[in-house]
C-alpha cells in the first residue's frame, strides 16, 4: 500500500513539475514575440529590416524580404 502512495506522488510531482516548466516556455514564447513584433502603424528602423532577415531598397525606402516585408522604413 505504501508503494502505491509513493508511486502516486511521485506521479503526481512529475506531472505538476512538467505543466510548470511548459507554462514557463509558452509565457516565454509569448513575451519575446511582442517585444519584437511592431505595429502596423510602426515603420522598422533599417537595423531592424536587417535583422528580421530583409534588405532595405533605398530606391522605394521599403523593406525587401523577411519579417518586414513591404513595409515603409524609418
Amino acid at each position: 500500500m505504501r508503494i502505491r502512495r509513493s508511486l502516486a506522488a511521485v506521479i503526481a510531482t512529475a506531472a505538476l513539475a512538467g505543466l510548470g516548466l511548459t507554462g514557463a516556455a509558452t509565457a516565454t514564447a509569448v513575451t519575446a514575440t511582442a517585444a519584437t513584433a511592431t505595429s502596423p502603424a510602426e515603420s522598422p528602423t533599417p537595423g531592424e529590416c536587417e535583422k528580421g532577415g530583409g534588405t532595405v531598397d533605398r530606391a522605394t525606402n521599403t523593406c525587401r524580404g523577411g519579417t518586414y516585408n513591404g513595409q515603409m522604413v524609418d
